[in-house]
């Protein structure tokens, strides 16, 4: 009977090391999944506000400038998320001058955590693109709420910036850029 009990034993011994650390190596992965949760997460709530978007309540607007156009879609009762193309403007928009734009005049009003907003934008370059959206978040929140006018019309938001490039006149080589000019 005791060769069988050493038997057991050892069996035993084997056994409760390797239990350790598959359990350790559970626990390890479990915290690396946690954070891709919470991206999917915000995937989620922006991809809710989207839908929203196109079949619920909304304010819509259009901001120009320069040749940018945006089409922006203010959401009433939301939670702050701003998106831009489809995708989360912090992600579309790497310079923090221009994500900064963009909530300004949200900020102005106190609405930057009450509302969503959902933009689609082209044409023209990324200043461009913010400044033009930044105009049609400041329409939204002005069909929101018209006593948000003395604030934003204050800061200069609903000021649609005319400036955009001077056509190219024939003989120059550019607006007014002429030929270097030659004695002889």
């Amino acid at each position: 009977m005791s060769p069988t009990k050493k038997t057991a034993d050892k069996k035993e011994t084997t056994k409760k090391p390797v239990k350790k650390p598959v359990a350790a190596a559970k626990k390890v992965v479990a915290k690396k999944v946690e954070p891709k949760e919470t991206d999917a997460q915000l995937e989620k709530q922006e991809a809710k506000a989207a839908e929203a978007a196109v079949g619920g309540s909304f304010i819509a607007s259009v901001g120009r400038r320069k040749t940018s156009i945006a089409r922006v879609r203010l959401l009433k009762n939301g939670k702050g998320l701003i998106t831009v193309n489809g995708k989360p403007y912090d992600k579309y928009f790497t310079v923090y001058e221009l994500r900064k734009q963009i909530t300004e005049p949200l900020e102005a009003v106190g609405q930057a955590t009450a509302v969503d907003v959902s933009a689609k934008v082209h044409g023209g370059g990324i200043r461009g693109q913010a400044e033009a959206i930044r105009l049609g978040i400041a329409r939204c929140l002005l069909e929101l709420n018209p006593t948000f006018r003395k604030a934003l019309k204050k800061e200069g938001y609903l000021t649609r910036d005319s400036r955009k490039k001077e056509r190219k006149k024939f003989g120059l080589k550019r607006a007014r850029r002429a030929p270097q000019w030659s004695k002889r």
